[in-house]
């Protein structure tokens, strides 16, 4: 391990800074996914006729065992439990937001008072017995409203009173990076549920309800008259370039972020990870529906997300000296 704490930032910023201000947005960018999945398959749970399963949404973003999950079965108020405010599962919203509020502790002379308010105040929210009673007696829709609002915040405050400097640019690879994984998981999982079930294929609701929980319902039909379809749905989450949770759209912004921490004293590392990121834009940039279903979508999904978590790898070890 190297123990350099400037390694690959030029001595402009402690890598173990880089890596908290990195791992705070990511943590919190998961949370806003998580959040909006489970209100649109909440929603979902309500009023579908047919079987609604929460077990897609579990796999993507529950860190559980079988057994676990098992047990949760559809109880859909136990999921949301499990997933807000569980204890046991490191990757609830309760315990991602307490590793994130850990992080922006560590580097508090590195990010705006504002902004570490509004993540204490997140914290709180989540952590308040009374959000836990609401979620089992009252409806959840609007508990979990409430919780996607300090998220806003949370984004409003970045833009609005951070500096623009290499810490932000680290906050926006780490936000980029997650959201991209997250669209991939996503993609493979709804996708994937199709082989077991050839009649969600033609099922709009599902197709609806895949594009609520990314926010991209209301693009989507301003960009495609012809209805719902899964090749449309694909090419959105994928390839446009001006929906904000595509994975090319993240990519862009990985790359953009990216060219930002650009400095003489790093340029092989630089010049390495610069390749890496350029390689999987191009991939997705020269790909179609048509060239994606050629080589299988799971393939194609399975490499995008390889790629990605190669990036992530690559960054722990040329800029974060593996904190």
């Amino acid at each position: 391990m190297n123990n350099s704490p400037f390694r690959g930032l030029g001595g402009n910023m402690l890598s173990r800074v880089a890596a908290s201000l990195y791992w705070l947005s990511r943590y919190v960018e998961r949370s806003d996914g998580m959040l909006r999945m489970l209100k649109i398959n909440y929603a979902s749970s309500q009023d579908t006729i047919q079987e609604f399963t929460w077990e897609p949404m579990v796999r993507i973003f529950a860190d559980s065992r079988e057994d676990e999950t098992e047990e949760l079965k559809n109880d859909s108020r136990a999921v949301l439990k499990y997933m807000i405010t569980g204890k046991n599962n490191s990757n609830s919203v309760l315990n991602i937001i307490t590793f994130a509020r850990e992080n922006a502790r560590s580097v508090q002379e590195h990010i705006t008072k504002d902004l570490w308010q509004c993540l204490n105040e997140y914290y709180h929210t989540v952590k308040d017995l009374k959000l836990d009673r609401a979620l089992q007696r009252e409806d959840p829709i609007s508990v979990l409203d409430v919780l996607i609002k300090q998220v806003m915040l949370y984004y409003g405050t970045v833009e609005i009173t951070m500096e623009r400097g290499e810490g932000r640019s680290f906050m926006n690879i780490g936000k980029y990076l997650e959201r991209a994984i997250q669209s991939v998981d996503i993609l493979d999982t709804k996708f994937g549920s199709i082989s077991d079930n050839p009649d969600l294929l033609t099922d709009t609701t599902y197709w609806k309800h895949l594009l609520l929980s990314l926010g991209g319902y209301e693009l989507y039909l301003k960009t495609y008259r012809e209805g719902f379809e899964a090749e449309n749905v694909l090419e959105q989450v994928v390839l446009n370039n001006d929906f904000p949770r595509s994975v090319i759209y993240s990519v862009n912004h990985i790359q953009r972020y990216f060219e930002r921490l650009k400095s003489n004293s790093n340029m092989e590392d630089f010049r390495e990870m610069s390749f890496q990121i350029g390689r999987l834009q191009s991939r997705i940039k020269y790909s179609s529906v048509r060239s994606i279903r050629t080589d299988g979508l799971h393939t194609f999904l399975t490499q995008i997300r390889s790629e990605l978590y190669g990036i992530g790898n690559a960054l722990n070890e040329h800029y974060f000296a593996n904190s």
